[in-house]
C-alpha cells in the first residue's frame, strides 16, 4: 500500500468535495480519486481518511481555528486547508498512525502541491495539535 498515494488522493477528494456545492456530509466525490490500477489497500485507506474527515468536519474545523491563532480558515489557501483538515483527522482519530508520521506526510504533500511558504505554518499548526491531543 501506498498511503502517501492515498493521502494526496484523499486530498483531491476533499477539496473536490469543498467546491463541489454538494452536501459535505459524509459526501465523498466521484470521479477522483484511487484508480483501478492502484491496490485495495491503498483505495481503502484513502476513501477512509476522506469519510473520516468528513464525518468529523465541523470538529476539526473547530479544533483548525483553535490552533490558527490570527488566521480565518476561510482566508487560507484551499489545498492547505484540506492537507490540515485530513492531518487533523489523523492525528484525532487514527491512534495507529503517529502523529510524526502525519505531520512528515502533511509536509512532504504541503510541498508537492502547495507553496513553500505553506509548509511552515502547517507544521506549525499541526505540532499545536498534536501537542494537545490526549494520550492514549
Amino acid at each position: 500500500m501506498n498511503r502517501r498515494k492515498a493521502r494526496e488522493y484523499a486530498l483531491q477528494m476533499l477539496f473536490q468535495s469543498e467546491f463541489s456545492g454538494a452536501d459535505r456530509e459524509k459526501t465523498v466525490p466521484e470521479g477522483i480519486g484511487p484508480g483501478k490500477d492502484d491496490n485495495e489497500d491503498t483505495t481503502r485507506f484513502a476513501m477512509d481518511i476522506c469519510r473520516g474527515t468528513l464525518n468529523h468536519l465541523e470538529e476539526i474545523d473547530g479544533v483548525i481555528r483553535e490552533a490558527a491563532e490570527h488566521w480565518e480558515l476561510g482566508r487560507m489557501a484551499a489545498v492547505d486547508r484540506n492537507i490540515l483538515r485530513f492531518a487533523v483527522y489523523e492525528i484525532l482519530y487514527r491512534k495507529d498512525i503517529p502523529a510524526a508520521v502525519t505531520i512528515n506526510e502533511a509536509l512532504e504533500i504541503a510541498k508537492k502541491y502547495s507553496s513553500l511558504e505553506s509548509v511552515p505554518f502547517i507544521n506549525g499548526l499541526l505540532d499545536k495539535v498534536a501537542k494537545g491531543r490526549p494520550k492514549t
